[in-house]
């Protein structure tokens, strides 16, 4: 390290302007960098339900399915009807849209002076005007399954426009078009933006605006908690910028590669900008630490023993994040892992050569041009905090482990309180505009999470039909099901107009008549393939809870393995399926992340320090720090989601940076010939000062998200610095009480 050092010293000026070069270049792709937030997207090619969707949404004419409501006093007057004719026509005209249905639009069965008529509801050019023709329109609305519940609520004073959008359309660009359509229309009702194109499409916006917002704000907080602690403009400004730097080098290297910032990964500025000034902070505080006549003798020194910790804590918080690659299961944890990992490397970098070049350019402060070595000894710092540290680990370890033991058992019992929550409406605080918007769609219209049932087989088949028919009728015995629709729905109101009862025809022949009647209607594209070999059953689930999903599953699943045959195959997809998988890979990515970074953690600390124990010791303190903080969010009610799933393994990475350097240095003065009391004051007085800043650093930085826009970045936030606080303290306090006791222990067995 001391020619490595030197080296770097000696080009500092082709370190400087390469780092500059490498930003500029980097700087410059973050313009092409996209935003999805498309969950479904996330999950792997391989899984069963996520495939299924998507084949449904190629060969019905899309998956994704938008809703725009109307809610008013009553639906049922000539006004708002005229204004769901306004939005229906002109979401039509919008790229990207198959298809719309609503109120003006959606088809009607008849019976006819010669049979069946088949038409709209409400033909064009026919909307009612007299209270009787209006009193009869809601009757035959709110009477019919095929629209109660289903277009207009039952109870008449909200009705939806519904759009799918074709498989390869941009989301987020129709979204904006449906939105901007129906803002300029200027209709008096309330309008509201539910489904998933509309719901994906908004959390883009929050990121976009949590990115906006909340960054300038963690910078400005973060640098105010480096100079109370440095009260210089170096220790200010070097860290920041270091971390600023990673975050473009990380950013622009994703844009490179085509990847795209979703609800997980927009947290990775912030992370890193926390993280990422670590690694400074330790190396400034060394380089002032260490007095010599000469600069580059100072900065020389200070690398020389600070070098091994900072590339160790780098290692250990990379391995952190890196456990999220083979842990995960979503491909936007993944990608989180994969750059927080390269932004924490180029942090590590900058900081072993960026800083010492840069420090190298600026003026020095040689001894005896401050107020003396005393100074820190003076600091507030040390006079409210470290130096009562001391004393308190010297005089009373065994209550600080009792202390900690109570908090660790407490701890234990708030995690079997934990609950997991994938719904992304959660994402929303309430009186969110979208939030709203799903909460009227689950209390008027049974929710907005698709389901889809799949029919392989003869869709003219009576067996099919009926198949299909006692499908929709079992579905709908589900408390969470209020309507179904499908082709065999129709073919059975077709067949009730001709007076043969609500039942599907007895031979294909009277089946394929009732079906030239449907033939050409847009309807049916949404319901059967061309070629008439698969069919859908198109429904909405209503509950969020993770048990109603399951039960729900369970139950679908018996009736399809009870009557799929070779001539009728049965397959089931749709959101709640979904959310199963995601719930389960929530927990299998908790442990999987947390379980492989431990283990990696415990065996570089203890290779890297040559020793083992010393693995297991600074395991302790953030182990115990995590099983707190799992408590903390039994105890509260923070769920366990995409977001606080990543808070164990990040805080392990973290946290474990801290205990590294007390080790570290606590050894080396044990080296020296200190006594371990010795080595403690030695440790706290050289690495307490980093440690307490940096903890106020993080922790600061991450508290900025309490701001975010969207809930699960507010929890991950808090959690976070929770987590930051809890390691910090057990490095400091914890931890040295056990190499005391570790280091009598072996003073007893070696006398």
């Amino acid at each position: 390290m001391q020619k490595l050092t030197q080296a770097i010293l000696k080009s500092r000026w082709i370190v400087i302007v390469s780092v500059i070069l490498i930003t500029a270049a980097l700087g410059y792709q973050i313009k092409n960098i996209r935003i999805n937030s498309d969950v479904i997207s996330s999950l792997p090619d391989d899984d069963p339900h996520a495939s299924l969707l998507k084949k449904v949404g190629e060969r019905f004419g899309g998956n994704k399915m938008g809703m725009v409501i109307l809610a008013c006093n009553d639906v049922f007057t000539r006004e708002v009807i005229t204004h769901v004719r306004q939005v229906t026509d002109s979401l039509k005209t919008v790229d990207g849209i198959s298809s719309v249905t609503s109120l003006t639009n959606i088809i009607e069965i008849r019976e006819g002076g010669d049979g069946v008529e088949i038409t709209s509801l409400i033909a064009d050019g026919e909307i009612p005007e007299t209270p009787e023709d209006l009193a009869s329109l809601k009757e035959r609305v709110l009477s019919r399954e095929m629209y109660r519940g289903a277009i207009v609520s039952e109870d008449g004073t909200a009705t939806i426009i519904i759009f799918s959008l074709k498989d390869d359309a941009d989301i987020r660009l129709v979204a904006r078009k449906v939105q901007d359509i129906t803002a300029a229309l200027k209709l008096p009702e309330k309008i509201y933006y539910a489904g998933s194109p509309m719901m994906i499409t908004s959390i883009s916006r929050l990121i976009s605006t949590d990115l906006i917002r909340l960054i300038p704000v963690a910078f400005l907080v973060i640098a105010f908690v480096l100079f109370l602690g440095f009260r210089s403009a170096r220790g200010v400004i070097l860290p920041m910028l270091t971390s600023g730097i990673a975050i473009v080098w990380a950013i622009g290297i994703m844009a490179l590669g085509g990847f795209a910032m979703s609800m997980i990964t927009n947290n990775i500025p912030i992370i890193l900008l926390a993280v990422g000034s670590a690694y400074t902070i330790h190396v400034l505080n060394r380089i002032e630490q260490v007095k010599d006549h000469d600069k580059h003798s100072a900065i020389t020194l200070a690398m020389v023993s600070i070098a091994v910790p900072v590339l160790l804590a780098a290692l250990t918080t990379i391995t952190g994040f890196v456990s999220f690659i083979f842990g995960s299961y979503l491909t936007m944890i993944r990608d989180f892992g994969i750059f927080t990992a390269l932004g924490t490397l180029f942090t590590v970098i900058l900081a072993l050569f960026f800083v010492p070049a840069v420090v190298a350019v600026l003026p020095y402060k040689k001894p005896g041009s401050t107020s003396g070595p005393g100074e820190d000894e003076l600091s507030l710092l040390y006079r409210l905090l470290l130096t009562p540290l001391q004393k308190l680990l010297l005089k009373h370890p065994k209550n600080i482990l009792i202390t900690w033991g109570f908090l660790f058992l407490a701890g234990i019992g708030g995690i079997f309180l934990i609950q997991r929550n994938v719904d992304i409406k959660a994402y929303f605080k309430k009186g969110n505009p979208t939030r709203v918007a799903e909460e009227i769609m689950t209390e008027k219209f049974g929710g907005t999470k698709p389901v889809f049932v799949l029919f392989k087989g003869d869709m003219q088949s009576p067996e099919v039909l009926n198949t299909m028919i006692r499908m929709e009728n079992y579905m709908k015995k589900s408390p969470d099901i209020l309507t179904t629709q499908s082709v065999a729905g129709l073919i059975v109101e077709l067949n009730n107009a001709l007076g043969e009862g609500r039942k599907i025809p007895d031979n294909k022949e009277k089946i394929e008549q009732l079906w030239f009647l449907l033939d050409g209607n847009e309807i049916m594209r949404r319901f059967v393939t061309e070629d008439l070999t698969e069919g859908v059953i198109v429904s909405k689930f209503i509950s969020a809870d993770n048990e109603s999903k399951k039960k729900f599953a369970d139950y679908m699943g018996q009736f399809i393995r009870e009557n799929s045959t070779p001539s009728c195959t049965i397959e089931i997809t749709g959101m709640p399926f979904i959310d199963i998988t995601m719930d389960r890979s929530l927990l299998l990515s908790q442990m999987g992340s947390l379980l492989i970074a431990m283990l990696f953690v415990v065996l570089i600390v203890g290779v890297s320090l040559r020793s083992r124990s010393s693995g297991i010791f600074a395991a302790i303190p953030i182990l115990a720090a995590i099983v707190i903080l799992f408590g903390v969010m039994g105890f509260s009610g923070i769920p366990l989601n995409m977001a606080t799933v990543l808070v164990a393994s990040i805080a392990l990475g973290i946290g474990i940076d801290y205990s590294i350097h007390v080790i570290s240095h606590f050894n080396h003065a044990l080296t020296l010939g200190e006594s371990a009391e010795q080595a403690l004051s030695t440790t706290i007085g050289i690495s307490g000062k980093a440690i307490v800043i940096n903890i106020a650093a993080v922790a600061a930085g991450f508290l900025v998200l309490l701001f975010s826009e969207m809930v699960p970045l507010r929890y991950f936030g808090l959690l976070i610095s929770l987590s930051m606080i809890g390691s910090g303290l057990g490095a400091l306090t914890l931890l040295p009480v056990i190499l005391i006791l570790a280091n009598r222990k072996q003073q007893s067995l070696r006398s």
